[in-house]
């Protein structure tokens, strides 16, 4: 056989190799899913009502939230963050870490993502030129920012956050969710590190949960029909709801903060960088720490930098060739992961990777800074 038709023909195996493996992941994330589903009834949400009354919100309407049909006890919310904090602590986070950084080089930073990014710019010169000047925020770093969490708004998430949340919140005994957590994951060298974690991460939730209700309420729209991510950020900003109060913009004036409508969303995202510390003229250094406090990874902050000077050297050598956005759509393994059902998401989860290296600098002893 000649070398070139011999290369083909491996390099066609070799994709042939890695559908069947991708093809046998998504089947046991769906397994995993279906097992979950089947508990889903069987869910007693009474100590989280208890909770949520003893903390003033009317028990009517706890109740009546809390006995609808769509309510659904989903373990995976929090086996997913136990798994990968567990995860975090092994030994092949570094190759994790390496993979995560090849993915978003590959879909993030190639020509078509770039095209895209910059024909938006464009499109939306009028609102982004108002939020650089109220901010300081340059408009490249707020659609860098856009186009990695929701594919500059194409993709803001289809699981229902309320399920998230309440589930997480609900699961605040290891006990609980053991029997959904793969045999060989717990040890006893983790267990209480993962009893522990399962604790705050069900704290954390609750409070998450408190805030989506009373976004809920304030803005007079039902709870269970807010879509957002699979742990539980919402808009095109991506927002947990705690933050939709913290650094939320109407920034249309139209009387309510709304993450899903695109000048809330860039404003609000301006607002949060501005809010951690982002000042006009800072080095690098300085931009890295804050965009990093949007999303805890060192791998999506250098992603975020490196897409707006692409946007910027894209505009400095082409000002008026960008013409109209490219028909193509950006590859969907990340920007589209939380649309996609559990499998894929058990399959890579990018949400999981930057919390595994969140969850390694909490378990650094002090005095060690971060990588850079």
């Amino acid at each position: 056989m000649p070398p070139r038709a011999k290369h083909v023909a491996s390099a066609e195996t070799n994709r042939t190799t890695r559908q069947f493996r991708c093809g046998l992941r998504i089947m046991a994330g769906l397994l995993l899913l279906l097992l979950g589903m089947d508990h889903s009834a069987a869910a007693d949400w009474k100590p989280l009502t208890e909770r949520l009354a003893a903390d003033g919100f009317n028990q009517e309407a706890i109740g009546s939230l809390f006995t609808h049909p769509d309510l659904l006890f989903e373990p995976d919310a929090m086996t997913g963050k136990l798994r990968t904090l567990i995860r975090s602590r092994s030994p092949e986070q570094d190759a994790q870490t390496a993979a995560l950084r090849k993915a978003y080089q590959r879909d993030y930073l190639k020509p078509v993502a770039v095209a895209q990014a910059s024909a938006y710019v464009i499109e939306n010169k009028a609102v982004l030129e108002e939020i650089a000047t109220q901010y300081g925020v340059p408009n490249e770093i707020v659609v860098s920012i856009l186009l990695i969490e929701t594919n500059l708004g194409k993709n803001t998430g289809q699981r229902r956050v309320f399920n998230r949340l309440a589930s997480m919140a609900l699961a605040n005994d290891l006990e609980l969710v053991r029997p959904y957590l793969n045999a060989d994951l717990l040890t006893l060298e983790n267990e209480e590190f993962a009893r522990r974690r399962c604790q705050e991460k069900a704290d954390w939730a609750y409070g998450e949960l408190k805030a989506l209700i009373n976004y809920a309420d304030l803005n007079r729209i039902d709870p269970l029909s807010i879509r957002g991510s699979i742990y539980g950020a919402i808009g095109l900003c991506q927002f947990m709801p705690s933050n939709v109060f913290l650094y939320g913009v109407d920034a249309d004036g139209d009387g309510r903060i709304d993450p899903f409508i695109k000048p809330d969303a860039l404003h609000s995202i301006a607002n949060y960088l501005r809010g951690h510390g982002w000042r006009e003229g800072m080095d690098r250094d300085g931009q890295h720490r804050i965009i990093f406090a949007y999303n805890n990874s060192t791998v999506y902050a250098d992603t975020v930098l490196a897409l707006a000077e692409k946007i910027r050297g894209k505009s400095r050598s082409h000002p008026d060739a960008l013409g109209e956005p490219s028909p193509a759509r950006l590859p969907p393994q990340f920007p589209l992961i939380d649309t996609l059902d559990a499998a894929v998401y058990i399959m890579f989860d990018v949400n999981a990777c930057i919390e595994e290296k969140d969850e390694t600098r909490r378990e650094q002893p002090a005095g060690r800074g971060r990588k850079r």
